[in-house]
């Protein structure tokens, strides 16, 4: 076994002061610290590389933020909610049933602890042992006003697989936002589905108003962490683009704990996007943040040690929502989409997002290790927008993005009572290339089906991949689309056979969430399709949740596995799947 040799930390008399820096393991000794602090009482023993690893550890979750907020019950407060109410009262009309709190959007009372031995019909192959996710809102509160989909607290629904055995759980992450709620008994935070007209304007004096007389403690941020997950350098994070991420502990029989908030030693002062990018090959990962004010865009690198590098600010003309980018091995790539923060519009009775179909569409691929913005190039497309890209890569002089493309996007779909407007909606599959040579951009249809949240074999990110897994927006089935495939000739290349190479249709009253690939090999040494598929469905006839895997390179009508859960899983937005080595690797924290 290798050996190290490491300053003894508990042997430097308490008097000694000594940097943080100097508390590392080295493969050479400590002369030079001798030679640095000679009144150091200091002496040297070994330990092995498994002990060094875990203190290292140890270290890296002292950068995690305790989540402490004080707000305050004072007159004030009280003030504040009686103007509010009667506010509300004059100008919100409660008549409107809102959508998505019914149904399986309602939230579910309680958090379930883990519940483990669940029914299962099939079996969990081997290649599946840790734990899937979903996170999605799940609001503990009702609203004082109006409900977008997006506004809930962050609920996590997890499923711990191990030698063949399922266990379930869901827990809220627990955010200041939350905390604090709780604290006062009801909603308090202003929701996006407040922002609209002049209630909308009222709502946000209200929460400036709040915030000013200390009544909510805004030092820790206000987001939800209920749109998406990642898991980088030890850590899982729950994530919401409007805040910093929230650690997630998980524990061994697959419970869940918040440990608090990652600001990267305070290097991360900015919001932080739900879709970071995680590059296997090089172990970095990739993040952005948008604002209301400029910078509005700010691009960051985390690298293999976790160390958040500088900022680079990237400059756009106007506040745009942007709520994913990719990378490629060389380039990140960001959509600057007409999809405007417009607040003066709220005087006007309309939502603060306004989308303008005049304009076009702006691509900007920026050297993914650069300063500044000086080298990003911009390609313009035809007028859209874009909510989740699938991925991206170089091919000779161009990249390619795999993307969701939207005509027309209308976030004001998600607020109210909504449901037959959703039938309008297009989303498809498409192709886009970026000639950094020429300066030209093109694009293609990939999918006549109204598809979104594209998921591939993670292991191909930033680099060319043929396969692409989208879950039908109606939420009852998913299509797996091959990129290089060549139609048959008698089948149009957006049919199964053509670029569709298989679909998974659920039953009548089933429906589903985003599906997770899940490689049966780690790597790419394998076929790129050799694995499975995981997803939460819930059946709308009988009230009951389950989770299915299925085969991804046969997409047989046949699951692999059924798991039936012990409690309702609500409707909710992105999954992520947790490795048996990396629970195993996740940094030692406080329980």
């Amino acid at each position: 076994m290798l050996i190290a040799q490491r300053l003894c930390i508990k042997c430097i008399k308490p008097n000694n002061q000594v940097p943080l820096k100097f508390h590392r393991y080295r493969k050479k000794g400590v002369s030079k610290t001798r030679q640095l602090y000679p009144h150091l009482n200091l002496h040297i023993h070994s330990c092995n590389f498994a002990e060094a690893k875990t203190m290292e550890k140890e270290k890296i979750v002292h950068d995690v933020v305790k989540v402490e907020p004080r707000p305050k019950r004072c007159a004030a407060a009280w003030f504040v909610d009686l103007i509010e109410k009667a506010f509300v009262w004059m100008m919100y009309d409660k008549s409107q049933p809102l959508y998505y709190l019914s149904g399986n959007f309602a939230p579910v009372e309680k958090e379930t602890p883990p519940c483990s031995d669940l029914p299962i019909k099939g079996y969990l192959p081997e290649c599946l042992n840790g734990e899937f996710f979903m996170v999605g809102p799940n609001p503990k509160f009702a609203p004082v006003a109006g409900y977008n989909w997006f506004d809930g607290d962050g609920m996590i629904h997890g499923m711990r697989i191990k030698d063949g055995k399922a266990t379930y759980v869901s827990r809220y992450v627990r955010t200041s936002r939350l905390t604090q709620e709780e604290y006062f008994g009801g909603t308090k935070f202003i929701k996006i589905g407040d922002l609209k007209g002049f209630l909308g304007l009222f709502m946000v004096l209200t929460q400036s108003l709040r915030a000013k007389l200390k009544v909510l403690d805004m030092s820790y941020g206000n987001g939800t962490g209920n749109t998406a997950l990642i898991y980088h350098q030890g850590k899982l994070l729950a994530l919401s683009e409007s805040d910093k991420p929230y650690i997630v502990k998980v524990i061994e029989d697959g419970d869940l704990q918040t440990l608090g908030l990652l600001d990267y030693d305070k290097r991360l002062q900015h919001p932080f996007t739900a879709h970071p990018k995680v590059d296997p090959f090089t172990d970095e990962m990739f993040t952005f943040g948008y604002s209301f004010e400029p910078p509005y865009v700010t691009y960051r690198v985390i690298n293999k040690d976790g160390v958040m590098l500088d900022p680079v600010p990237v400059a756009i003309p106007a506040p745009v929502m942007m709520h994913d980018f990719s990378i490629t091995e060389n380039y990140a790539i960001f959509m600057d989409l007409p999809l405007y923060i417009q607040p003066k519009d709220m005087v006007q009775g309309k939502l603060i997002f306004r989308f303008d179909d005049t304009i076009k569409a702006r691509f900007g691929i920026l050297p993914r290790y650069a300063k500044n913005d000086h080298d990003i190039r911009w390609f313009e497309l035809p007028n859209c927008f874009i909510f989740h890209n699938a991925n991206a890569w170089e091919e000779d002089d161009e990249v390619v993005l795999i993307t969701c493309r939207l005509q027309n996007p209308q976030l004001d779909l998600f607020n109210g009572a909504t449901k037959e407007k959703l039938k309008n909606v297009t989303n498809q599959l498409y192709e886009m290339r970026f000639n950094m040579k020429t300066g030209e951009a093109s694009q293609k249809q990939l999918s006549v089906s109204v598809v979104d949240f594209p998921r591939i074999n993670e292991n191909y990110t930033g680099r060319k991949q043929r396969y692409v897994y989208c879950t039908k927006l109606n939420r009852q089935g998913i299509i797996k689309f091959d990129l290089e495939a060549e139609p048959e000739c008698t089948k149009n290349k957006l049919e199964v056979e053509g670029k569709v190479a298989g679909e998974f249709n659920l039953g009548p009253g089933l429906y589903g969430s985003e599906a997770i690939f899940v490689p049966y090999h780690p790597g790419v040494t394998g076929d790129e399709d050799d694995g499975y598929l995981i997803f939460f469905v819930h059946d709308e006839n009988t009230g009951k949740s389950e989770v299915n895997v299925i085969d991804a390179k046969t997409m047989s009508a046949v699951p692999v596995a059924v798991v039936k859960l012990p409690a309702r899983v609500p409707y909710g937005l992105h999954a992520f799947f947790l490795t048996e080595e990396q629970l195993e690797s996740q940094v030692v924290g406080n329980t």
